[in-house]
Protein backbone atom coordinates (compact mmCIF):
# COMPACT_ATOMS: atom_id res chain seq x y z
CA UNK A 1 0.00 0.00 0.00
CA UNK A 2 3.08 2.15 0.83
CA UNK A 3 4.57 1.88 -2.62
CA UNK A 4 1.14 2.58 -4.19
CA UNK A 5 0.93 5.64 -2.20
CA UNK A 6 4.27 6.95 -2.97
CA UNK A 7 3.79 6.53 -6.96
CA UNK A 8 0.70 8.45 -6.91
CA UNK A 9 2.39 10.92 -4.75
CA UNK A 10 5.15 10.98 -7.28
CA UNK A 11 3.08 11.37 -10.24
CA UNK A 12 1.20 14.12 -8.55
CA UNK A 13 4.16 16.26 -7.78
CA UNK A 14 4.88 15.82 -11.04
CA UNK A 15 2.20 17.01 -12.42
CA UNK A 16 1.19 19.33 -9.81
CA UNK A 17 -0.10 22.77 -10.71
CA UNK A 18 2.60 25.62 -10.46
CA UNK A 19 1.98 29.12 -9.16
CA UNK A 20 3.42 32.42 -9.31
CA UNK A 21 4.72 33.45 -6.16
CA UNK A 22 8.16 35.47 -4.64
CA UNK A 23 11.44 33.03 -4.34
CA UNK A 24 14.48 34.15 -1.87
CA UNK A 25 15.72 36.36 -4.23
CA UNK A 26 12.29 38.49 -4.34
CA UNK A 27 11.78 38.47 -7.59
CA UNK A 28 8.35 36.58 -9.12
CA UNK A 29 9.03 32.96 -10.01
CA UNK A 30 6.83 29.75 -10.53
CA UNK A 31 6.46 28.24 -6.72
CA UNK A 32 6.34 24.37 -6.30
CA UNK A 33 6.46 22.56 -3.22
CA UNK A 34 10.16 20.78 -2.96
CA UNK A 35 9.54 20.37 1.05
CA UNK A 36 9.20 16.48 0.48
CA UNK A 37 11.81 16.53 -1.70
CA UNK A 38 14.43 18.51 0.19
CA UNK A 39 13.36 16.49 3.61
CA UNK A 40 13.79 13.29 2.16
CA UNK A 41 17.61 14.36 1.20
CA UNK A 42 18.20 15.86 4.16
CA UNK A 43 17.54 12.40 5.75
CA UNK A 44 20.07 10.66 2.99
CA UNK A 45 22.41 13.19 3.18
CA UNK A 46 22.61 13.71 6.86
CA UNK A 47 20.19 11.65 8.81
CA UNK A 48 18.80 14.59 9.74
CA UNK A 49 22.00 16.21 11.16
CA UNK A 50 21.88 20.11 10.47
CA UNK A 51 25.84 19.84 11.93
CA UNK A 52 27.09 17.24 9.79
CA UNK A 53 30.50 17.51 7.37
CA UNK A 54 32.00 15.38 5.24
CA UNK A 55 35.30 16.44 3.46
CA UNK A 56 34.09 19.62 2.13
CA UNK A 57 30.31 19.48 2.09
CA UNK A 58 28.21 20.60 5.10
CA UNK A 59 25.77 20.74 6.61
CA UNK A 60 22.08 18.88 6.50
CA UNK A 61 22.09 18.81 2.85
CA UNK A 62 25.41 18.55 2.17
CA UNK A 63 26.51 21.53 0.54
CA UNK A 64 29.92 22.25 -1.10
CA UNK A 65 31.27 25.25 -1.35
CA UNK A 66 31.33 25.16 -5.39
CA UNK A 67 26.96 24.96 -5.13
CA UNK A 68 27.33 28.61 -2.43
CA UNK A 69 29.43 30.14 -4.68
CA UNK A 70 26.61 29.19 -7.58
CA UNK A 71 23.85 30.59 -5.90
CA UNK A 72 25.50 33.15 -4.81
CA UNK A 73 26.13 33.94 -9.29
CA UNK A 74 22.67 33.07 -9.92
CA UNK A 75 21.58 35.69 -7.21
CA UNK A 76 24.16 38.30 -8.67
CA UNK A 77 22.84 37.60 -11.96
CA UNK A 78 18.77 38.20 -11.11
CA UNK A 79 19.68 41.36 -9.94
CA UNK A 80 19.38 40.01 -6.19
CA UNK A 81 21.60 41.91 -3.25
CA UNK A 82 20.86 38.48 -0.83
CA UNK A 83 24.04 36.18 -0.42
CA UNK A 84 25.36 33.52 1.05
CA UNK A 85 28.26 32.15 3.02
CA UNK A 86 30.39 28.46 3.71
CA UNK A 87 28.61 28.68 7.42
CA UNK A 88 24.89 29.57 5.78
CA UNK A 89 24.92 25.66 4.86
CA UNK A 90 24.31 24.63 8.57
CA UNK A 91 21.08 26.31 8.72
CA UNK A 92 18.23 24.08 7.32
CA UNK A 93 16.46 26.96 6.42
CA UNK A 94 19.14 28.25 4.15
CA UNK A 95 19.84 25.11 2.39
CA UNK A 96 16.54 24.49 1.48
CA UNK A 97 16.91 28.28 0.01
CA UNK A 98 20.05 27.66 -1.67
CA UNK A 99 18.34 23.96 -3.36
CA UNK A 100 15.09 26.10 -4.17
CA UNK A 101 17.71 28.77 -6.06
CA UNK A 102 19.30 25.83 -8.23
CA UNK A 103 16.13 23.95 -8.88
CA UNK A 104 14.71 27.35 -10.18
CA UNK A 105 17.56 27.97 -12.44
CA UNK A 106 18.74 24.66 -13.64
CA UNK A 107 15.19 22.67 -13.28
CA UNK A 108 12.63 25.40 -13.96
CA UNK A 109 9.81 23.04 -15.16
CA UNK A 110 10.36 21.46 -11.42
CA UNK A 111 10.92 18.02 -12.40
CA UNK A 112 11.40 15.71 -9.26
CA UNK A 113 13.42 12.99 -10.55
CA UNK A 114 15.54 15.90 -12.40
CA UNK A 115 15.95 17.65 -9.16
CA UNK A 116 17.01 14.42 -7.20
CA UNK A 117 19.58 13.90 -9.85
CA UNK A 118 20.67 17.13 -10.19
CA UNK A 119 21.27 17.14 -6.57
CA UNK A 120 23.71 14.65 -6.52
CA UNK A 121 25.39 14.91 -9.75
CA UNK A 122 25.70 18.30 -10.73
CA UNK A 123 24.47 19.63 -13.66
CA UNK A 124 25.84 17.63 -16.08
CA UNK A 125 24.58 14.16 -13.98
CA UNK A 126 24.44 10.64 -15.65
CA UNK A 127 20.91 8.66 -14.60
CA UNK A 128 23.41 5.69 -14.57
CA UNK A 129 26.00 7.10 -11.78
CA UNK A 130 22.81 9.19 -9.51
CA UNK A 131 20.38 6.30 -9.92
CA UNK A 132 21.50 4.95 -6.34
CA UNK A 133 21.15 8.45 -4.86
CA UNK A 134 18.01 8.35 -6.48
CA UNK A 135 16.63 5.41 -5.32
CA UNK A 136 17.68 6.00 -1.68
CA UNK A 137 15.93 9.32 -1.44
CA UNK A 138 12.98 8.42 -3.23
CA UNK A 139 12.54 5.39 -0.77
CA UNK A 140 13.10 8.56 1.93
CA UNK A 141 9.90 10.53 0.65
CA UNK A 142 6.82 10.62 2.71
Amino acid sequence: MRKIFKVLFISMMMLAPISASADVAGEETNKFDWNPVMDAIIQVESSGNPRAVCGIYAGAMQISPVLVRECNNILKSRGSKKRYSLSDRFSVTKSKEMFIIIQSYYNPENNVEKGIRLWNGGIGYSVKSTQRYYNKVMRNIQ
